[in-house]
């Protein structure tokens, strides 16, 4: 309440009353803290006395001294009996003695906001003992009031008022900060105790005057903070770096230290580092090692001799043995026990190939029209447990002069793998699927019962094939098997290291010309027994123990991937029994075989002259290769009968070593400098050292085959006797094209080696392998990698097999286990 004072004096009786009533509801927690600011700027601005000017305020706001006299005593207030009624001293004694009543109470802190802030830094600091202080109490201003003449010792109150404002400012700094649209502080003036507002509940007694500019915004008064109860007071650090008494926990205090810091750099400094880094030009090493050899030239194979006495096509052989040789054995399949479950005849495969021909071309209808015609394409879906009758599939597409396309068994309907599958047979046109009773059963089902469409597949019509569902044919119908021509005989699909599926056509000319170029490599023979592991829908599996195995009349062994998980030496157990001339694997099967093999006893490998890996390409295949013939010599295994082979799906088999009875070059190994070939350079180097690469040869290249090496970037200029290149293939045995496709078909299958003069090497083009490798001593091929593999970082290029090799080379017994 305005105590006595001039200007307390001058306050009309009934503002002095509404005041007391706002501080009383403000005492209560009736009202926020804005709203009493908003009632006593409201009650205020009826009253706006003139007074003397201070010499310390600028010239512009000062009021002449005669003036605002004149102006005082124009101004008069209006008396009645409800001012008489307030002036009374009855009316005042009463209304002190209520606030005397109520502060001698203890009232809890309301939940509203106080300024708890400016009450607990000013009670720190006492003001000296003057009188006008007190005489001053309740002097209430309005925004914009200039300075008042009862203030002639403000020069005493200021030392001891500066110094408790100092806290009440900072903390309303950081009040103002986050209540500031953009978070921008409000600016403290220099002088506090003209810039700065007490409120009149959170005062002392003795001082409640507040002081300020008179021309202050409302958005740079300084703002108070209410902290709630509960709180223990700590010094806290606010952004602007001053320390304030405040009622905060040490996380509000842990959160406002993190404020102060930049959350990120500006979106400049984003950029400005990239952005050089583009232009600045990356600068060869000076010390990195270059190729120093001579121009490579074109590698020769020796020529293809196909005998007087083979059949002119495939087709032809799977006559003329099921007719002739009908009661030999073409293929027996295993169960997941090890038990011969079904072998196949020639005589069988022959009669069941040419039934499901005969069902396809004239049983099936669509609008009283053939559903198929010659060169249509025909999905194939058999699981891997099942090769005798993919192989009925397959040869009976061949005898309906139909494109058999092979893929795996779909798992689910929204499979990510199969997606990419079903656009490879929507882009070949696929209107028909062939499998079995059991594999249809296992496919997922639509709620009308027939297979459910797969997600990304066309729709498909799905024909079993079992017996009982084919039709035989009349015997005056005879399908074309003599001469097929230059049609497309079957399409492989082939999975790119960005997830993509693309078909690989193989023409019936590059059919026969692969399986006569196996059958001299390999020196098969007919009545040879052939152990495969391999999947026999693709690559090295199919080539040889669905296709060159039938041209030569052998007898094939098929261990499924399922009897491999439960026993993984059975493939050696097989060769064994059945006295197999010949068997086809993987590196990963002969480290299996390694660790099942212990307590095994009379197992004999004496019978074997070859000993195929097929993926005698990757780098860790030699220790795989090595691991088992340390073991497997004293158990009659040759080391001359290890044959690693290379092979892609574009070009087939690329290159082959040649097994003992056919004589050739000795094996070779290479010991390599890991650093030499990230920069695409061979350098041998000696074996103790952790920083090598000890690849082995595939072989030799293929009878009838050119092969040269080029270089990874730009024109394909033939690389240099010491570099590392992709390896390129011209022959007859090769894929022709990527099915649908014949954009990136012209880059692959079409290339055209040149010389560093540019002069063609060849007439005839080349296909692209993938491989990436070298030629080395006595024609023999080093592979180093893949083109899929490789990982260019700077100017080095690294190989996803170099990383798996150096794995392997610390200690692949320890380090590399069964299903990892």
């Amino acid at each position: 309440m305005a105590g006595p004072g001039p200007l307390g004096e001058a306050l009309p009786p009934d503002l002095r009353a509404s005041l007391a009533e706002l501080e009383l509801e403000l005492s209560e927690g009736d009202i926020t803290q804005k709203g009493y600011e908003k009632k006593k700027a409201k009650l205020l601005a009826r009253y706006m006395p003139l007074t003397q000017v201070d010499p310390a305020l600028p010239t512009e706001t000062r009021i002449p001294a005669p003036m605002a006299a004149a102006s005082r005593q124009q101004k008069q207030w209006p008396t009645n009996s409800r001012d008489e009624c307030f002036c009374s001293d009855l009316h005042t004694e009463a209304v002190q003695a209520a606030l005397a009543k109520y502060k001698e109470r203890k009232v809890p802190i309301p939940s509203r906001r106080r300024s708890v802030l400016v009450h607990s830094s000013v009670e720190t600091y006492t003001p000296p003992d003057t009188s006008s202080a007190s005489e001053d109490e309740g002097s209430l201003r309005r925004p914009g009031q200039l300075t008042s003449t009862p203030l002639q010792n403000h020069s005493s109150v200021e030392p001891w008022l500066d110094r408790a404002l100092q806290g009440s400012s900072t903390s309303s700094s950081t009040s103002s900060t986050s209540s500031h649209p953009g978070g921008t502080p409000a600016t403290v003036p220099a002088d506090p105790a003209t810039h700065t507002r007490l409120d009149l509940h959170s005062a002392p007694p003795d001082v409640t005057t507040g002081l300020e500019h008179p021309h202050c915004e409302r958005s740079q008064l300084a703002s108070v903070r209410c902290v709630p109860r509960g709180y223990s007071g700590s010094i806290l650090e606010t952004a602007g770096g001053v320390p304030v008494s405040s009622r905060v926990s040490s996380k509000i205090q842990q959160l406002l230290n993190t404020l102060k810091r930049p959350k990120r750099p500006s979106l400049k400094e984003f950029f400005v580092d990239d952005f050089e880094e583009l232009l600045e030009v990356q600068q060869p090493d000076p010390n990195q090692p270059q190729p120093e050899g001579s121009q490579t030239g074109m590698l020769t194979g020796e020529p293809a001799t196909l005998g007087a006495s083979w059949p002119p096509s495939l087709l032809a052989a799977l006559q003329q043995w099921g007719t002739m040789q009908p009661k030999a054995p073409c293929l027996t399949a295993f169960d997941t026990a090890g038990k011969a479950t079904y072998t196949l005849t020639y005589g069988k495969l022959w009669n069941r190939s040419l039934k499901l021909a005969y069902t396809l071309l004239t049983k099936l209808t669509s609008k009283n029209e053939p559903l198929l015609k010659p060169g249509d394409r025909v999905a194939l879906v058999f699981p891997n447990s099942d090769p005798v009758m993919f192989m009925v599939a397959f040869y009976g597409c061949l005898l309906a002069e139909l494109v058999p396309v092979p893929i795996e068994v779909p798992l689910t309907r929204k499979d990510a793998g199969s997606q990419q599958v079903g656009f490879l047979l929507g882009s070949c046109g696929v209107t028909l699927a062939l499998t079995t009773d059991a594999c249809q059963k296992g496919l997922p089902k639509a709620q009308t019962g027939e297979v459910a469409t797969f997600k990304g597949w066309p729709p498909l019509v799905w024909l079993v094939i079992d017996g009982k569902h084919l039709a035989k044919p009349p015997k005056d119908w005879h399908p074309l098997t003599k001469d097929i021509g230059s049609g497309t005989a079957y399409i492989e699909y082939k999975t790119s290291k960005e997830g993509s599926t693309v078909g690989v056509t193989v023409s019936h000319a590059s059919l026969l010309a692969q399986c006569s170029a196996l059958t001299q490599a390999c020196g098969y023979s007919e009545a040879e027994t052939l152990t495969s592991v391999l999947d026999f829908k693709r690559d090295a599996g199919l080539w040889h123990a669905v296709l060159t195995s039938v041209l030569n009349r052998m007898r094939v062994l098929s261990i499924p991937y399922a009897l491999m998980k439960v026993n993984p030496l059975s493939w050696v157990q097989k060769v064994c029994s059945y006295k197999a001339q010949a068997a086809l694997v993987k590196s990963r099967d002969m480290h299996w075989s390694l660790l099942a093999q212990r307590g095994q006893r009379d197992l004999s490998l004496s019978s074997l002259r070859m000993l195929m890996v097929a993926d005698g390409a990757n780098p860790w295949s030699i220790s795989s290769c090595d691991a088992f013939l340390n073991v497997f010599q004293a158990r009659g295994l040759r080391p001359e009968v290890i044959c690693p082979c290379a092979s892609s799906a574009e070009a087939l088999t690329v290159a082959m070593r040649r097994p003992p009875d056919l004589g050739g070059p000795p094996p070779r190994k290479a010991v390599l400098s890991m650093n030499g070939l990230s920069y695409g350079v061979i350098r041998v180097d000696t074996e103790e050292k952790l920083s090598v690469l000890t690849v082995q040869d595939v072989g030799q290249v293929m009878p009838g085959a050119d092969l040269c090496v080029v270089k990874l970037e730009g024109a394909p200029y033939l690389c240099k006797t010491d570099e590392v290149g992709e390896l390129c293939v011209s022959s007859s045995a090769t894929g022709s094209t990527y099915y649908g496709l014949p954009g990136i078909t012209k880059n692959v299958f079409e290339t055209v080696p040149i010389t560093a003069a540019g002069v063609p090497i060849s007439n005839r083009p080349f296909t692209r392998t993938g491989l990436l490798g070298f030629i080395g001593p006595d024609g023999l091929i080093f592979v180093v990698g893949k083109l899929d593999g490789l990982m260019v970082v700077g100017v080095r290029r690294h190989n996803a097999d170099d990383v798996v090799a150096t794995a392997l080379a610390v200690e692949p017994m320890k380090f590399v286990y069964r299903g990892r």
